[in-house]
C-alpha cells in the first residue's frame, strides 16, 4: 500500500506542543516535505531547544502560548489560514500526573474544543495526538482499537487517561456533527533523542541512570511489560495517518514487546555500565501489559516499524551521553 503525501510544499500545518519530545521531530519531517510549519508551546514541558536548530527556517515560526486559553489569533502566523491541525500538545509523562493534573486534563478538554473549533472554521484536516492510556491497564492484549480499555476514572493516572479519552469524544464529536476531517492516532511507548532526563519514563530514567553508574529503579518486580517504539517510526507513522482519508483510532507503535527488567539489562549492556538493579513500590494503576495491536495500522496505512531496538537505543544513549557531558 502507497498513500501519497497530502500535506506539503505551499500547505500550513499547526502543531501544537512543537517544542516537546514528540513534535519537534514531527515538525522536522514537516518542514523537510515543503510544509510551513506553526509550532505553539507554553513551554511547561517542552523546550525551545528542540527546534532551536529551526530559528533561522524561513518555514518556520515558533509561538508561545497556552493553547488552553485558545490560540492567539494578534500573532501574525496564526492568522492566517491552516490546512491541517495536529493537536500533540500534553504532559505525558508519570511525573506529570502528580504535578500538572489541571493542566493535563485542560489541553485534553478546553485546548481540542478551540482548536476543533478552528479547524472547521479553516476547514482544516485535524489530528489527534491520542494514547495508548484510552486502554488503561488493559484486559486484552495485545490491544485492538475496537478495545475500549480498563481506566480507572479517579486514579493518579486519570487526568491524563481520561482527558485524552474525552478528546477523543471531541474529535469524533466534531466529525459527526460539523463534518470535520479528522484523524486520531493512539501512540504507545515512544522514546528518542530530545525526551526529557528527568521525565519519569523508563527509557530516558534508565539511560540517565546506567551513565551516571546510579543503580537502575524498576518498580515492583519489574515483570510489568511494553512495546517501544523508536521516535522516527512513530512520526512515519503519523505522518501516514495525516496523509489519508481514514479517521481512526489507529494503534501507532511497535510489537517488539518485553519486560521492564529485560528492557534495563539491555540498557546496561548497551552503555557498558556498571550500574545494578535496584526495586521500589509499584506506582498506582501501573499497566501490567502493553503492546498494540498493529493490524488497522497495516492494513489501511501501510504502516511497519522499522528500526529494531538496540539500534533505536543505540541511538538514544548516544543523545543522552552528548547531553550529560555538557
Amino acid at each position: 500500500m502507497v498513500i501519497a503525501p497530502r500535506f506539503g510544499a505551499g500547505h500550513r500545518v499547526l502543531v501544537t506542543g512543537g517544542a516537546g519530545f514528540v513534535p519537534s521531530h514531527l515538525v522536522d519531517a514537516l518542514l523537510a516535505r515543503g510544509c510551513t510549519v506553526v509550532a505553539v508551546d507554553n513551554f511547561v514541558t517542552g523546550s525551545k531547544d528542540n527546534v532551536s536548530h529551526l530559528q533561522d527556517h524561513p518555514r518556520f515560526a515558533l509561538v508561545e502560548a497556552d493553547v488552553s486559553d485558545g490560540l492567539p489569533h494578534h500573532h501574525p502566523a496564526i492568522t492566517e489560514r491552516f490546512d491541517a491541525i495536529m493537536h500533540m500538545a500534553s504532559p505525558a509523562s508519570p511525573k506529570d500526573f502528580a504535578t500538572l493534573p489541571i493542566e493535563i486534563l485542560r489541553v485534553g478538554s478546553v485546548a481540542t474544543m478551540h482548536l476543533l473549533d478552528r479547524a472547521v472554521a479553516d476547514g482544516a484536516r485535524f489530528l489527534l495526538a491520542s494514547t495508548s492510556e484510552a486502554y488503561g491497564d488493559p484486559q486484552v492484549h495485545p490491544q485492538p482499537e475496537t478495545y475500549w480499555g480498563n481506566v480507572n476514572p479517579i486514579g493518579i493516572r486519570s487526568v491524563y487517561d481520561e482527558s485524552k479519552r474525552f478528546a477523543e469524544a471531541a474529535t469524533m464529536a466534531y466529525h459527526r456533527h460539523h463534518g470535520v476531517d479528522v484523524a486520531i492516532v493512539r501512540i504507545f511507548n515512544t522514546y528518542g533523542p530530545r525526551m526529557r532526563p528527568d521525565d519519569g519514563r523508563a527509557v530516558p530514567t534508565f539511560i540517565t541512570q546506567a551513565l551516571r553508574g546510579e543503580p537502575i529503579t524498576l518498580h515492583g518486580t519489574g515483570t510489568q511489560t511494553r512495546s517501544v517504539c523508536y521516535v522516527d517510526d512513530l512520526v512515519r507513522g503519523i505522518l501516514l495517518l495525516l496523509d489519508s482519508g481514514e479517521t481512526g483510532p489507529i494503534n501507532c507503535g511497535t510489537e517488539h514487546e518485553f519486560s521492564m527488567r529485560e528492557l534495563a539489562e539491555l540498557i546496561v549492556r548497551l552503555t557498558g555500565s556498571s550500574s545494578e538493579i535496584a526495586y521500589l513500590p509499584r506506582t498506582a494503576d501501573d499497566p501490567e501489559m502493553r503492546r498494540p495491536d498493529l493490524t488497522l495500522a497495516r492494513t489501511r496505512l501501510g504502516f511497519e516499524p522499522e528500526i529494531g531496538v538496540e539500534d533505536g537505543l543505540s541511538r538514544t544513549i548516544a543523545h543522552f551521553t552528548q547531553r550529560l557531558a555538557h
